[in-house]
């Protein structure tokens, strides 16, 4: 075994989501979940879980389950929650701006939540930690569900306002990610039709994908004229079309590395395969891109926490690998920090680093947290 050591100021965290870990959002979710947690529940009630799911508060069989809710009170206690990422070791920290916050009502903008969002982008930085801040994760306005999303072509104007509104009035960020895997949100929204608005078309798929491609396009430009760096987080699970398309207007690339297809013996609690070579391969695919790359998310399921150590370390030794084959990675942020609201899975898969006890909202360090620590203060892997 040969130690890799990772480059000085080399990124390490975990990252996290407005929709997921806030509480209290009023945007297409919210009003989504309302409609469809009895369906949710009872198509559960379907399923084969292990019992220590089935034990789990919520359970997936719940519908309180598939209601956001006050999710992690994250709004309210980021300075908890970073006080643990600081005790961890972690750098860097992703996070995301709710778009409904900052403009609840078109042309109308918050600046009580812009102010929110500068005093938790300061609290990183007072602990000396890096915020990646993601301008949209999935969610939208309700004012711009109803003009019809991403489908209509003013969403695309709606966006880069909003997006020069945001990185105008923030200061202190250097790296933006515009979207969050804009390929798995046109592939469930209207490929599968199985998460809102719920339009499966091909014709929609498409004309969405093609908007969301100009969204990042302009938005890269506004963020450039602010001197900060900008790209997307692409899930590695799907083709890099997207990629191709924005190719000149990116300065990184930001990975969400879950599964490599269906290979791996070992499977999460999402019963997700479990398979750490895959990322060195994609990290080696990305290499033709010739751009500095952040793994933006990886993690799994995992509530027993019987796994995730093996699973972060083993990660890491294929990205080392990668790295030493000439893989530009500059950074890693582990999915999650928090146990968090799993879009229409609901709360019962645990991503965390960090366990929540949503009940008394008391956060309890997970022992692989602490190997993840090792790694982090040593700055090195033995591969």
């Amino acid at each position: 075994m040969a130690k890799f050591d990772f480059p000085k100021g080399f990124y390490w965290g975990a990252a996290t989501s407005a929709h997921q870990v806030e509480g209290k959002n009023n945007n297409d979710w919210t009003e989504w979940e309302k409609e469809h947690a009895n369906r949710l529940a009872n198509e559960a009630s379907k399923k084969k879980f292990p019992e220590h799911i089935l034990n789990l508060n919520p359970s997936p069989l719940d519908q309180n389950n598939y209601i956001s809710g006050e999710a992690c009170d994250h709004y309210n206690r980021f300075r908890e929650d970073f006080d643990i990422a600081k005790s961890l070791g972690h750098n860097a920290h992703r996070f995301s701006i709710e778009w409904s916050r900052i403009e609840p009502t078109e042309g109308q903008w918050n600046q009580k939540e812009i102010q929110h969002y500068q005093d938790v982008i300061n609290a990183l930085r007072e602990r000396g930690i890096e915020p990646f801040v993601t301008l949209w994760h999935w969610t939208l306005p309700t004012w711009v569900a109803k003009q019809g999303g991403w489908e209509n072509k003013k969403t695309i104007d709606d966006f880069v306002r909003y997006t020069y509104k945001v990185t105008a009035s923030l200061q202190g960020v250097k790296y933006w990610i515009t979207l969050n895997e804009p390929e798995v949100y046109t592939g469930k929204s209207y490929f599968t039709g199985t998460w809102p608005p719920q339009k499966k078309s091909l014709i929609k798929f498409f004309k969405v994908f093609c908007n969301l491609i100009e969204a990042h396009k302009e938005a890269y430009t506004t963020i450039s004229k602010t001197g900060a760096f900008s790209g997307i987080s692409q899930n590695n699970f799907y083709f890099n079309l997207f990629l191709n398309k924005i190719s000149d207007y990116q300065n990184f690339i930001g990975i969400n590395y879950y599964k490599y297809w269906n290979l791996g013996r070992l499977k999460s609690d999402m019963n997700w395969p479990i398979y750490p070579k895959g990322i060195f391969h994609v990290l080696k695919d990305l290499k033709k891109y010739k751009k500095p790359i952040y793994i933006t998310e990886n993690g799994l399921a995992d509530a027993k926490d019987e796994k995730r150590s093996d699973f972060i370390r083993e990660h890491i030794k294929w990205i080392a690998r990668a790295m030493k084959e000439g893989a530009n990675v500059r950074g890693y942020l582990h999915w999650s920090l928090l146990d968090n609201f799993e879009w229409s899975d609901g709360f019962w898969p645990k991503f965390g680093l960090v366990e929540m006890n949503y009940n008394t909202m008391e956060r309890k360090i997970r022992q692989s947290a602490y190997e993840y620590k090792k790694i982090i203060e040593s700055n090195s892997i033995e591969i």
